[in-house]
C-alpha cells in the first residue's frame, strides 16, 4: 500500500464535476477495506478506522473508481456521523448523492442505501425535516425491490420513525416501529435490532404522552429491550458491544443506573476483547 499523497485528496472537483470517463478504471479491493474497516470498528477504534476510509477513498478517486468510492463515501457517512463531524459527514452525503447518477445506479438498492444514509447524517444533526424526503426516497425503492421481510427494510423503517417522532408524527411513527419489530423478529440475531426499537418505542411513549402518563409502557418496554439484549443465543462480538453502548444511556434516562452500567462493562469488556 502506498501512502497518502495531496494530489489524491485534491481531486475530487474532477470526479464530481467533469463528465464520467470509464476508461482507465482501477478498481478499489473493497472486500479488503471492508474487512479491516469491521475489524477496527469490533475494537471500537474509531479513529484508525477512519484514517483507513480516508485512504481507500484516495486509492478510488486515484483510480477513477465512482462505484467503489461510492460504497467508500456510504461507510465513511456512518463512520463520521458515529464521531459527531457534522462537517466532514454533510461532505460525504453529498459526494455519495451526487454519485449516484453518475454510477448509473438510480433506482436500485444501492441508491437507496445511500439515501438512508445521507437521511441518518441529517437526523444525527438535528435536521429531521431535511432527512424526510430522503427516507421516503429509499422506502420507495426498497419496498418495491425488497421483499417484505428484508432486514433492510427493518433498518429504514426504524430509522425513518425517528425522524417522524422529532416531527412530531407519532402515529406514523408507531406505525413504522411496530413493522420493524415484525420484520426483527424473524432475522438471525434480529433480537438486537428489536431491543434498539423497544427503546425508541418509549422515547416515542414519553414525547407523545409524558413521562408520568406514559411510565407503564415505558417500563414495560424498557423490561422487553432489557430481555431482548441478555438473551443467551446472541453472538457476542464486536456489534453487540456497540449495541449495549449504544442502549445503556436510554436505560440511565429512566432511572434504571444498574442496567446502564452493566451494560456499559460488557461493552467496554468487549471492545478490550476480554
Amino acid at each position: 500500500m502506498r501512502g497518502l499523497q495531496s494530489e489524491d485528496y485534491r481531486e475530487p472537483d474532477c470526479l464530481f464535476c467533469k463528465p464520467t470517463d470509464h476508461t482507465g478504471v482501477k478498481p478499489v479491493d473493497l472486500r479488503r477495506c471492508l474487512e479491516r474497516l469491521d475489524a477496527l470498528l469490533g475494537r471500537n477504534d474509531y479513529a484508525a478506522a477512519r484514517r483507513h476510509l480516508d485512504y481507500w477513498r484516495a486509492e478510488a478517486l486515484a483510480g477513477n473508481d465512482l462505484r467503489g468510492l461510492l460504497s467508500i463515501e456510504n461507510e465513511r457517512m456512518g463512520l463520521l456521523r458515529k464521531l459527531g463531524d457534522e462537517p466532514a459527514a454533510n461532505e460525504a452525503a453529498e459526494h455519495a448523492l451526487a454519485l449516484i447518477p453518475r454510477t448509473g445506479l438510480e433506482d436500485t438498492v444501492t441508491a437507496a442505501t445511500t439515501f438512508l444514509n445521507a437521511a441518518t447524517v441529517c437526523k444525527r444533526f438535528d435536521r429531521a425535516a431535511e432527512a424526510l424526503p430522503l427516507y421516503e426516497q429509499a422506502r420507495s425503492i426498497y419496498e418495491r425491490e425488497l421483499a417484505p421481510t428484508d432486514e433492510r427494510l427493518g433498518g429504514l423503517y426504524n430509522n425513518m420513525a425517528l425522524a417522524l417522532v422529532d416531527l412530531g408524527r407519532y402515529a406514523e411513527a408507531r406505525t413504522l416501529y411496530e413493522k420493524a419489530l415484525s420484520i426483527m423478529a424473524g432475522q438471525p440475531n434480529g433480537a438486537l435490532e428489536q431491543a434498539v426499537t423497544e427503546l425508541n418505542l418509549a422515547d416515542l411513549a414519553a414525547a407523545e404522552r409524558g413521562l408520568l402518563e406514559a411510565e407503564e409502557e415505558i417500563e414495560a418496554r424498557l423490561d422487553r429491550a432489557w430481555a431482548l439484549l441478555n438473551r443467551a443465543d446472541l453472538p457476542r462480538d464486536g456489534y453487540y458491544a456497540f449495541v449495549c453502548e449504544k442502549c445503556a444511556s436510554c436505560f440511565g434516562y429512566y432511572g434504571r443506573f444498574a442496567d446502564e452500567q452493566t451494560l456499559k462493562q460488557r461493552a467496554e469488556a468487549l471492545y478490550a476483547g476480554t
